[in-house]
């Protein structure tokens, strides 16, 4: 009996030591959200994804934020504030500092909106990359946080009524290529509808996919991946 309690005993202190070796491992990523031009603090909403299969982690409100980085994996930031360009970054463990942080800071610029440089240049053939428009993993279901850019895309073709776009989409090269075309025509037929419920007219937006076919970067690396993935829009007519 003595032994069996010496046994547990042992195990117990096994399991804590080993528990105590984790914690004290574990990364940690931190960072501090402002204003590009004033160094104000800026609240904003912060949403971490763990690489390579994005599922979402966690979500942060405020003007900095720090969380956990659980099993050496990379994670990717999304800082998204109103009246401010979204920014995005990739943090890796392996750059962590002497006390097991990863330190980004991040600096939020006003942004340039789409109506803004349509209606300065006019540029028929011009294409401007939907950067702050967001989809639902694996899926064609436009997120809320998408509805400032597409108000403004809107507004855009109302302000310049004789214009035509075509919203072109694309995933990554990664998967079956029919699935990766289907989806992204399912994308962009999702920000016509959206368009359309603005008020946009139909033949003023047409769409087209292309899948994985026409890639921005062909590196096999999650940041090549996430440049790839995207919705364009092409200045047809105006």
């Amino acid at each position: 009996m003595k032994k069996v309690n010496v046994l547990i005993l042992l195990s117990a202190i096994i399991s804590i030591a080993s528990f105590g070796q984790q914690k004290d491992t574990v990364v940690f990523a931190t960072g501090s959200i402002f204003n590009s031009n004033t160094k104000e603090p800026v609240s904003a909403k912060i949403s971490y994804e763990s690489l390579p299969y994005g599922n979402l982690v966690g979500m942060i409100n405020g003007s900095s934020f720090s969380f956990p980085m659980y099993n050496n994996e990379k994670y990717e930031i999304t800082v998204e504030a109103p009246g401010f360009s979204p920014a995005k970054y990739m943090l890796d463990p392996a750059s962590a500092n002497a006390e097991r942080k990863v330190v980004q800071d991040v600096a939020l610029g006003l942004p340039v909106s789409a109506a803004a440089t349509a209606e300065t240049t006019h540029t028929v053939g011009k294409v401007m990359r939907l950067d702050a428009l967001i989809f639902q993993q694996r899926s064609a279901i436009i997120t809320p946080e998408s509805y400032p850019e597409l108000n403004t895309v809107a507004q855009m073709l109302h302000s310049n009524p004789k214009m035509v776009i075509q919203l072109e989409g694309h995933t990554d090269t990664r998967g079956d290529a029919k699935l990766n075309l289907k989806l992204s025509q399912q994308r962009v037929d999702a920000v016509r509808n959206y368009l359309l419920s603005k008020g946009v007219s139909k033949g003023r937006v047409k769409t087209k996919a292309f899948g994985g076919t026409s890639p921005i970067s062909k590196e096999n690396t999650e940041e090549a991946h996430k440049l790839n993935r995207r919705v364009e829009a092409r200045i047809l007519e105006n």
